[in-house]
């Protein structure tokens, strides 16, 4: 059975992997002779105009990784989420052309979302006794799903900022679903994390490229931050109660959830709160991001990229251990600590911004020029 796992772990990354690595450069090809490359303007952390759209070669990835892993889909999910897949492809592909209103985009995600959550398999009724919540009626759960779901999405997208930062965090997070998913054997789920983690290596490598950038564009993030919201809410749906392996508490299984996509979550929350004290919409666009921060502080897009990826590691690393001995009352109050900490930290750092012309001279900043 192991053997069987590691041989469809292997084929299933290099499918992903390979894929997506000899597709980009074709899509480089195609969008610099159509001119459909992505302008710098005043909110840009690039000053070069950059062919994007790599997302085209995440879609074909995970469409071959769909069929390929058909055979342990006992969920029956795979058409579904092919679907639901092309659905957010195509809402990508326009916004990257033609420019999408907000409207548009959020109705094709529910649809995409709506096309997901009418399986059984998708319904977050079983909590693991969370908070002393036990099980919750659909009534409850469907809009509850589609606003996680949503949420996700749409935070993914806003991290994908600078080079590096959306493929690294989600590495990250796919790594984390990957383990969790391995451990409570779902196997299916498992080797869709895995297949994610290849397609983002393979993009990375150009993403970073100084002679073959492209970045993943509306396409590309997307599908990755559709995909993060579709394995979250099949982990949430799971009944982890008599689940001897895991390593954590079955009732702390949304705390680890946080966890994994905390970076991107954290991020959206707190622009969406500063826009809203400033009385702008939530909407209104800024520089306000933490990954803007950060290289207005002097970093260089990859150093800033694995500062967030190395606090989100550790962070997952701390929540596993801690949600083995704490019950989700203790854990929620320690994940409340760490957003008002982590809300400090980047107060103060533009802070130093604002009114200081000295930010370099900033302990953090100084410590991750030193180690990165």
């Amino acid at each position: 059975m192991f053997t069987s796992l590691l041989i469809n772990s292997i084929v299933i990354f290099l499918v992903a992997f390979l894929t997506t690595y000899f597709i980009i450069p074709k899509i480089i090809w195609v969008v610099n002779s159509r001119d459909l490359i992505d302008k710098p303007n005043q909110r840009s952390s690039h000053i070069k105009s950059t062919p994007t759209m790599a997302g085209v070669s995440f879609f074909l990835a995970i469409i071959m990784v769909v069929f390929f892993t058909k055979q342990l889909d006992y969920d029956n999910i795979g058409v579904n989420l092919i679907v639901a897949l092309t659905i957010i492809f195509i809402i990508g592909l326009k916004d990257d052309l033609v420019v999408s209103s907000p409207r548009a985009k959020i109705g094709g995600q529910v649809l995409a979302i709506v096309s997901i959550i009418i399986t059984g398999a998708f319904h977050l009724t079983e909590f693991n006794n969370f908070l002393g919540i036990t099980t919750v009626s659909l009534s409850i759960t469907i809009p509850f799903t589609i606003f996680i779901m949503l949420a996700i999405i749409n935070s993914y997208n806003l991290i994908d900022g600078i080079d590096g930062l959306a493929s690294i965090i989600g590495i990250i997070v796919f790594s984390g679903y990957a383990l969790v998913f391995f451990i409570i054997e779902l196997d299916y789920y498992y080797l869709i994390s895995l297949s994610f983690i290849g397609v983002l290596f393979a993009y990375l490598r150009y993403n970073l490229s100084s002679s073959k950038k492209i970045f993943m564009g509306d396409t590309g993030s997307l599908i990755i931050g559709f995909c993060i919201a579709f394995l979250t809410v099949k982990f949430m749906s799971t009944d982890l109660t008599l689940d001897k392996k895991l390593p954590f508490l079955a009732e702390n299984k949304i705390i680890v959830i946080l966890s994994i996509i905390f970076t991107p979550i954290f991020d959206t929350l707190r622009v969406i709160g500063i826009r809203l004290l400033n009385k702008k919409s939530p909407f209104y666009p800024d520089r306000n991001h933490i990954h803007h921060i950060l290289i207005d502080s002097g970093l260089k897009h990859y150093k800033a990229s694995l500062f967030l990826a190395l606090l989100n590691i550790l962070l997952i690393g701390l929540v596993m251990f801690l949600s083995s001995y704490y019950n989700s009352f203790e854990m929620i109050i320690f994940m409340i600590v760490i957003f008002i900490l982590f809300l400090i930290l980047f107060y103060k750092l533009k802070k130093k911004l604002k009114y200081s012309n000295d930010f370099k001279k900033s302990k953090v900043i100084k410590l991750v020029n030193y180690f990165f």
